[in-house]
């Protein structure tokens, strides 16, 4: 990626408590074009997320994870504070239920590919929200 290109980048916000699936994951989206955000439980993500919201297009997040809010409860804040912030929800162990996610989220399982990620990225993002290598 050029300077010009990665200034320009959009941002997403990685949540895992698993460093080594966080660090995975930011590298799928870096890939993807991302300039990457991290937190390592759901309230330091609702703290980047209160400062950095206009800077972040997508919010990639593991369910379970220590502190107050789950993966579920942060999907749910961030669609209701930040609409305009995609939402992709990841777990190997919980199904969301009925109630878990908000509108126009996805849920994809573990272990998860770079391939799956992307794919999904390319049918939530808006085309003005997608970085250069996810246009087709």
């Amino acid at each position: 990626m050029n300077q010009q290109s990665a200034s320009s980048a959009p941002y997403a916000l990685v949540v895992d408590d698993d460093g080594l699936i966080r660090m995975d994951a930011m590298y799928m989206l870096e890939d993807a074009g991302f300039r990457t955000f991290e937190a390592r439980d759901g309230d330091t993500a609702m703290e980047l997320l209160a400062q950095y919201h206009a800077s972040i297009v997508l919010l990639f997040t593991d369910v379970q994870m220590p502190g107050s809010r789950n993966g579920f409860a942060v999907a749910r804040e961030t669609a209701r504070r930040w609409p305009h912030i995609a939402i992709v929800v990841a777990s190997g162990e919980v199904q969301p239920g009925s109630d878990d996610m908000p509108e126009g989220a996805r849920f994809i399982g573990k272990p998860f590919t770079a391939e799956m990620v992307h794919d999904h990225l390319k049918e939530i993002l808006p085309d003005g929200q997608k970085p250069e290598p996810l246009r087709d």
